[in-house]
């Protein structure tokens, strides 16, 4: 991989461009009256467009050619056969593990290409990590748990009210992915809370998630993995004086916290009940961890079952990209197309453009995904 800029595949991409340097996309289109058909592609609900990407089918064969060339193939099953293939931090990336629908299999020795990718997911987490599935399992029925109790009335504040706002304090990973979901999924939020998401430092922020609010029936939700991060933690102590000074120093306030945390006892510190920490763990980067309790706001507000069905629409495409040939899996088209905007064609700036409403939380999810792991 660190020679690949030297490797013969990527010569022959810098030949080509070369070759190729004058095309438009309004000459290849001219010149195949089918382009629109053999450049794009479909996998259930999702198709990609790629017919106006300045690319040919000789671009593409030689992009795939490079892709063999770095050993794609065996990257996807090492990243779903749980090895190590972060290398900058020395350790799998089990993200694949939280939407994964297995529950017990053998460690990842027995891991060959043949298994479905549904079991290749879940034994993504068989590693040094050990086998994590336990964890998720549990993790996932303390979050239907807490979703049941606060939709149905039964989760309570200090007061005896029902909580029927939730508020997430948390910033970067512990607030892009849920914010985007809620807002692109707000169609499921049907008998749930009102939900907000607060990551600013400015108390600007935080003041206007609260205006008008009761505060004997509003839940927040601290998010940090660390439980460390500075922003968060000045805007839950600013919540928790809300809290006081409406509800009283002696009021039960510890009812109208949960905390999303790998530092339990620093949750604990704060005032949040041991039962009401629900854990992140370092083996799911934080721009991953929308599919773990980071997203416990999207579930509140949506209920647990379309959360789940938020988790097998990500098993798919888990399924699809450990699976599909090069040449018909998404992600890897994807990834081969910014390869040659950026290394080949000098693109600096990618934009993403919904022309959803629903999604216009993506950019920002995005950029830090871009920014984090390419």
């Amino acid at each position: 991989m660190s020679n690949l800029t030297q490797s013969e595949a990527w010569r022959a991409l810098a030949a080509h461009r070369e070759i190729t340097a004058d095309t438009r996309v309004i000459d290849l289109y001219s010149a195949d009256p089918q382009r629109a058909e053999r450049f794009s592609r479909e996998f259930g609900q999702l198709y990609l467009d790629f017919s106006r990407q300045l690319v040919t089918q000789e671009t593409m064969r030689l992009l795939f050619a490079l892709a063999r060339q770095a050993d794609i193939d065996g990257w996807i099953r090492r990243m779903f056969a749980g090895e190590a293939i972060n290398n900058t931090e020395g350790r799998a990336a089990l993200h694949v593990a939280l939407r994964s629908d297995e529950r017990t299999f053998p460690d990842s020795q027995s891991v060959t290409p043949s298994l479905p990718a549904a079991q290749l997911a879940a034994r993504s987490a068989v590693s040094a990590t050990g086998d994590v599935m336990p964890e998720v399992r549990a993790l996932q029925e303390k979050m239907r748990t807490m979703v049941e109790e606060l939709r149905s009335g039964s989760l309570i504040g200090a007061t005896g009210r029902p909580f029927v706002n939730v508020i997430n304090l948390g910033i970067g990973g512990s607030d892009l992915g849920p914010r985007m979901a809620s807002r692109a999924l707000r169609a499921f939020a049907v008998g749930g809370p009102r939900v907000q998401y607060v990551a600013n430092a400015d108390p600007a922020d935080l003041d206007a998630a609260l205006a008008g609010l009761n505060p004997e029936a509003t839940l927040f939700i601290v998010t940090s993995k660390t439980f460390t991060t500075v922003e968060t933690l000045d805007n839950a102590r600013r919540s928790r004086e809300w809290l006081q000074n409406s509800l009283g120093a002696g009021a039960a306030l510890a009812r109208h916290f949960l905390a999303v945390t790998s530092n339990p006892e620093r949750a604990r510190e704060f005032g949040v009940d041991a039962e009401r920490i629900f854990p992140m763990w370092d083996w799911v980067g934080g721009r991953y961890s929308v599919w773990s309790a980071v997203a416990l706001p999207l579930a509140l507000a949506t209920g647990m079952n379309a959360f789940e069905q938020f988790l097998r629409g990500a098993r798919d495409m888990d399924s699809h990209f450990s699976s599909a040939p090069l040449e018909m899996n998404l992600p890897v088209l994807t990834a081969l197309l910014g390869v040659w905007n950026t290394n080949f064609l000098g693109a600096s700036t990618l934009a993403v453009i919904p022309y959803s409403e629903d999604l216009r939380e993506l950019p920002a999810y995005l950029q830090q995904l871009e920014m984090e792991s390419n």
